[in-house]
């Protein structure tokens, strides 16, 4: 699993994009969900009945209900591509592809306008989150 969650990281780094706008020119933001406020952002799938799934499902209520407490709203993505944009106005743009499996279904992506987003690995438990919440 943790050499998945490595692929799996690589991958999106490798999707992420930063966008600093610069002059009159402005993006197309019709084929992205724009995230501008601290938040995170997860995909809504039905999961298949099983061990696995229940047990991934906790560990996603777990990290999204220590998310709701820090003051992080709830954003279903609606679209496949998201367009992040920091209080300093860099953008950062995310592809999500089609989950392969049960644990993909299930990315949770934080974001706080100060940062960068953070792919939240859920074999990790909520210290990686307190990291992200309390670093600069």
């Amino acid at each position: 699993m943790r050499k998945l969650f490595s692929i799996l990281s690589l991958a999106a780094c490798g999707l992420m994009a930063c966008n600093q706008q610069r002059g009159e020119k402005t993006m197309d933001r019709s084929a992205y969900d724009v995230i501008t406020e601290k938040s995170y952002v997860y995909r809504e799938m039905k999961p298949a009945p099983g061990p696995l799934s229940d047990s991934i499902q906790q560990l996603k209520k777990e990290m999204t209900d220590y998310l709701d407490q820090h003051g992080f709203k709830r954003h279903m993505a609606g679209k496949d591509s998201l367009l992040f944009v920091r209080s300093n106005a860099q953008e950062v743009v995310i592809d999500l592809p089609t989950p392969q499996d049960v644990w993909e279904a299930n990315t949770i992506i934080v974001f706080d306008p100060a940062k960068n987003p953070r792919f939240i690995n859920l074999h990790k438990g909520t210290g990686q989150l307190e990291h992200y919440i309390n670093s600069k």
